[in-house]
């Protein structure tokens, strides 16, 4: 009897000893991305599915691609999750990150008042922007050096020119916030298909330039450099890099379809 306590007591004691020590051994996992992603409900989709596979937790810092990739350089994140090409190509070349991978795509639009005030309609997002710099009408700039932002001010560059004086807003905010600024002031912008179809009904406005080629927006995920940033977990942001382009990952993307609308399209090369 004395023996089935004692061996009783210490199974206790030993299942004390190792709860505390299972729980910790959960991976933290740290992911500087777009507010596309988040706002569109992307990563509230599909990082629970990951954390359970892999007992993992993925903190998210979610800002404009620019602050992102700055995250990711200073090596206060494990991996980024971007849209912005030649940004996230002199990343990896500059030695500040390893391994980019293509995960899926999407693409921009231009929305604004269903009216179409500066009457920009069309599927010519160049000709759109002249319209806009030469009409009357207000246009929300993310400018914050997102993905975005850098696509936006590209367009601008290549009309050589933009709205002047208080017609030209730059908020500085993300997404989903600049939609709802363009909605109060009946004002045209630039969004991400994602975020837009997210905020459509909660602001009621209107795609008014869709469909050219130079409005394709793809997004990448790339390691941040461990030989650079010792101190990050590179082995847990090489099992999220796998799992979002593996066959199961680019299953979840493309079945993400809030209100029965693909958002996302997978892209990972296999």
């Amino acid at each position: 009897m004395k023996l089935r306590q004692l061996f009783t007591a210490s199974a206790l004691a030993a299942l004390f000893v190792i709860l505390p020590i299972s729980a910790q051994a959960q991976q933290i996992i740290k992911l500087s991305t777009t507010t596309s992603t988040e706002n569109s409900g992307l990563l509230a989709y599909l990082l629970p599915q990951f954390e359970a596979k892999t007992n993992s937790k993925v903190q998210v810092i979610s800002v404009g691609t620019g602050k992102a990739l700055e995250l990711a350089r200073n090596g206060d994140v494990d991996l980024t999750l971007v849209h912005a090409r030649a940004a996230e190509d002199k990343f990896v070349q500059d030695g500040a990150g390893i391994d980019r991978r293509d995960v899926m795509y999407n693409d921009f639009v231009v929305v604004g008042p269903a009216s179409d005030p500066a009457g920009i309609k069309g599927n010519d997002v160049l000709a759109a922007f002249r319209k806009l710099a030469s009409s009357n009408s207000k246009f929300i700039s993310r400018g914050d050096n997102s993905g975005t932002d850098l696509m936006e001010r590209s367009y601008w560059k290549a009309v050589a020119t933009q709205p002047l004086g208080a017609n030209y807003l730059s908020a500085g905010l993300g997404m989903g916030e600049v939609l709802n600024m363009a909605a109060e002031l009946q004002a045209y912008t630039l969004s991400d298909r994602a975020t837009y179809s997210t905020y459509q009904a909660k602001t009621g406005l209107a795609v008014l330039v869709e469909g050219d080629p130079s409005m394709f927006n793809p997004y990448g995920v790339i390691a941040v450099n461990p030989a650079r940033h010792p101190g990050v977990n590179h082995q847990g942001a090489r099992q999220l890099m796998d799992w979002l382009t593996s066959a199961e990952g680019q299953k979840k993307i493309a079945d993400f379809k809030p209100a029965g609308r693909q958002l996302f399209f997978p892209s990972a090369k296999r």
